[in-house]
């Protein structure tokens, strides 16, 4: 592990594996890079893999108040560190960060968006269900009670209480609780993408994207998936069958590899 220091001065943590051309990974939502060490390994035979803790998580420093624009900034210098430019994958609320960051402008060479959990119809009761999580977790955090916040997060997603349990027992994800105020919630506003939809946002994004999803996944995910890859000029949407949200390394590395070594 070594540290590379952000835009406002902002330590972040991360590891470099492999050798190649450099791929960068972006955790989801409560993730450390604990989380992409599977994936890392199996890239790490073909690239340069960089996997870093998100600011708030791990052993990345937080400055506050953290924003959106932070995060682009903290991988903007993971990308620098790696080369100055760098193919960039992330998954769920992580590839909302990487569309952020390549419709900024930042050197991406690549673009892989894993089930970017984006809802395209404006759905005013989902707006107000959405406020009222946030405002229960961010309660939560201030009480000191993350288990608990992890658990009010996670429980709407509909995901199976014995996992549940196990995620909100977890130290290390008790830890990275506080950061769910910005991911997802910051992440996927409306605000964070300066009024723009998900639509239009993936119309600025130029660069060659992969959208990836599961076909295990909910119709809407893969629905979602679908349409950012059409918006974006040169966007390709792929499906992996009977894959979920979460997919095992060894299944996922090679979908990457192909679509990172293709000319």
């Amino acid at each position: 592990m070594t540290t590379v220091i952000s835009a406002d001065g902002t330590a972040i943590a991360f590891e470099r594996t492999g050798e190649g051309p450099p791929v960068v990974l972006v955790a989801a939502a409560l993730c450390d890079r604990l989380a992409t060490r599977p994936l890392a390994a199996e890239l790490g035979r073909h690239f340069t893999v960089f996997g870093y803790d998100r600011r708030g998580r791990g052993e990345s420093g937080d400055t506050a108040p953290d924003t959106v624009r932070q995060e682009i900034d903290d991988l903007g210098a993971i990308i620098a560190e790696a080369g100055g430019e760098a193919a960039v994958y992330g998954h769920s609320s992580g590839a909302v960060l990487a569309l952020h960051a390549a419709a900024s402008g930042l050197l991406i060479t690549a673009l892989i968006l894993h089930e970017p959990p984006f809802l395209l119809q404006d759905d005013p009761a989902e707006r107000e269900r959405s406020q009222a999580q946030l405002q229960t977790i961010e309660e939560l955090l201030a009480q000191d009670r993350p288990a608990d916040a992890i658990a009010a997060f996670l429980t709407p997603a509909g995901m199976p209480q014995q996992l549940i349990d196990s995620m909100s027992r977890d130290p290390g994800t008790q830890a990275n609780a506080r950061t769910l105020p910005i991911d997802p919630f910051a992440m996927l506003s409306e605000e964070s993408r300066g009024g723009r939809t998900p639509i239009e946002q993936a119309r600025d994004v130029t660069v060659p994207a992969l959208v990836l999803c599961g076909g295990a996944s909910h119709p809407w995910m893969i629905e979602t998936g679908r349409r950012i890859a059409e918006a974006m000029p040169n966007g390709t949407h792929r499906v992996l069958p009977d894959q979920g949200h979460i997919v095992p390394a060894e299944v996922l590395a090679p979908a990457l590899t192909d679509y990172l070594s293709t000319p």
